[in-house]
């Protein structure tokens, strides 16, 4: 037996439309829709269930540093540079809106891009090593 926590399995996030909301995580990310009703939809999206639960106008996942800067509080990963470039180029073409390719000063690259309720997320071009080697992902970029 393990007894320690083992991965995160599922991420829950507002929005103010379930409807609205699951049909642009479909669309736009091309998650998978397993269940949806008035107040939640349950999508798998990069090997994680992500639930959309209705909330109250105006809520979100971001939060306010010290610094008063508005964050985000999940980060995909991609495999690679021009993965990342690819993406962000995939997102812009769907109408989703992107932040500029940034070097933060460590390994990789990161770009932020935005749901339809204004949940923020990050996309860091460097995938884990641990889940390169369990689900066999290619070393090649």
């Amino acid at each position: 037996m393990n007894d320690k926590l083992l991965r995160v399995g599922t991420t829950y996030i507002p929005v103010g439309d379930v409807e609205r909301s699951s049909e642009w995580y479909v669309t736009n990310l091309e998650a998978e829709l397993n269940y949806k009703d008035v107040d939640k939809a349950i999508l798998n999206l990069a090997n994680q269930s992500i639930f959309l639960v209705r909330s109250k106008e105006n809520e979100s996942a971001n939060f306010i540093d010290v610094h008063g800067k508005e964050r985000f509080s999940l980060t995909f990963e991609v495999d690679g540079l021009e993965a990342l470039e690819n993406v962000r180029g995939n997102f812009i073409r769907r109408g989703v809106r992107v932040g500029e390719i940034e070097d933060r000063g460590h390994s990789g690259r990161n770009f932020v891009f935005y749901d339809v309720d204004g949940n923020t997320f990050d996309v860091w071009s460097e995938l884990s090593p641990t889940f390169r080697e369990k689900y066999l992902v290619s070393e090649s970029k």
